[in-house]
């Protein structure tokens, strides 16, 4: 995996710009408040048609301008027989996307998937473990998307059916309508034959991520702690359950929670509201973890997210670090940079060039950043 050059126009501070890579590694040097971050949240967004900060287009296209566009080559090997693959991504305000692939536009968003992987790392992933549910559940999302292009498509399904059901139950709150039990049923079933198809695949996502997670926890903790993963849903369940089971038991949450659905006019039972369990020798890292094992943590998240995504696709991701050296002991720096080594295409963000090797350096090519120009 090899991204080659980067375009982007009017995305968010930037008016046009286009950058090369040349180099294994790619550093991103300048201030706060620069630009460094977009360029490795366009690159994201052709890997994942996710943005980790925003979820609206709007958010994305620069001040004063109707349409982004954020185009790339790249090529899914460094052998001279493959092929670049020109992708190319137009974001509107008004929330339409066009998305080409060789100039052929693509209508499916599965389709345009799977041309660029990457793996992003930066500060906000300590909210992984110290923030709220949505965090994890939006890293297991974004993780799937990649494994498994169908994925935004069960994703984009189970929100519909979410946002319709909210409306009834918000109808329902105001008095607007009446509760009518079998018009609530079907969309019950809807929620739970969708929601269902997620909670599978995170269960499943966790059981293949969790021992490579756990492998690099040991190494970085020195081989002191037990990490434990665990998907937990808003009813009973186990990842080796039937389908119908899981309905069933789905089924009797929502039945549990009618009467205060229908008071706090919002769906309370779903994989919109489950949780990912992290623990440390039996404790919860987000509750008791220093600050230490927290960043431990993130990294071995991290580092298996990788290492699953090369195992699948067949060759390492693009891994791009956002201004995250800075936040880790040289330990961690350590263990985060012999992993990457030279197979793997990294760009990173910093402030300065003080947090890295002078060695290190030498097989890095660094650009200069500032108000959305860069310069090598």
């Amino acid at each position: 995996m090899y991204l080659k050059s980067l375009h982007i126009k009017q995305f968010r501070n930037y008016v046009d710009q286009e950058v090369s890579f040349t180099a294994p590694k790619t550093v991103i040097v300048g201030n706060n408040a620069q630009g460094k971050s977009n360029l490795l949240e366009a690159v994201l967004l052709l890997a994942t048609l996710r943005s980790h900060r925003v979820s609206k287009d709007r958010d994305l296209v620069k001040n004063g301008s109707t349409i982004g566009e954020i185009r790339a080559i790249c090529q899914r090997s460094r052998l001279p027989e493959s092929y670049p693959v020109e992708l190319e991504m137009q974001m509107r305000a008004s929330g339409k996307r066009t998305l080409r692939v060789n100039g052929v536009n693509q209508a499916r968003h599965l389709d345009f998937l799977g041309n660029v992987n990457a793996v992003m790392f930066s500060s906000l992933d300590l909210d992984l473990v110290r923030g709220s549910p949505e965090s994890r559940r939006n890293w297991l999302d974004t993780v799937l998307i990649q494994l498994e292009p169908i994925y935004i498509n069960l994703l984009q399904q189970y929100n519909q059916v979410l946002r319709q059901r909210n409306a009834l139950l918000k109808s329902i709150k105001q008095g607007q309508i009446q509760y009518e039990a079998q018009q609530m049923a079907l969309w019950d079933a809807q929620l739970v034959t969708t929601g269902t198809r997620l909670i599978r695949r995170r269960s499943r996502l966790l059981e293949r991520l969790t021992p490579i997670a756990r492998h690099w926890h040991q190494a970085i903790s020195g081989g002191s702690e037990y990490l434990e993963i665990t998907y937990l849903p808003k009813f009973s369940f186990t990842p080796t359950d039937l389908v119908e089971n899981i309905h069933q038991s789905f089924f009797e949450a929502i039945l549990q929670k009618n009467i205060i659905e229908q008071h706090q006019g919002t769906s309370l039972v779903g994989p919109h509201r489950d949780e990912v369990s992290l623990t440390i020798n039996a404790t919860s890292a987000r509750e008791y973890g220093s600050q230490g094992q927290q960043r431990t943590l993130v990294l071995a998240l991290k580092l298996a997210e990788l290492e699953l995504l090369e195992s699948v696709i067949g060759e390492p991701p693009l891994l791009l670090l956002d201004d995250v050296l800075a936040e880790l002991d040289l330990q961690r720096q350590d263990h985060l940079l012999n992993a990457i080594g030279n197979r793997v295409q990294t760009i990173i963000t910093t402030t300065h060039l003080g947090s890295f090797d002078a060695q290190w350096l030498k097989s890095a090519r660094i650009f200069q950043v500032a108000t959305g120009e860069i310069s090598s």
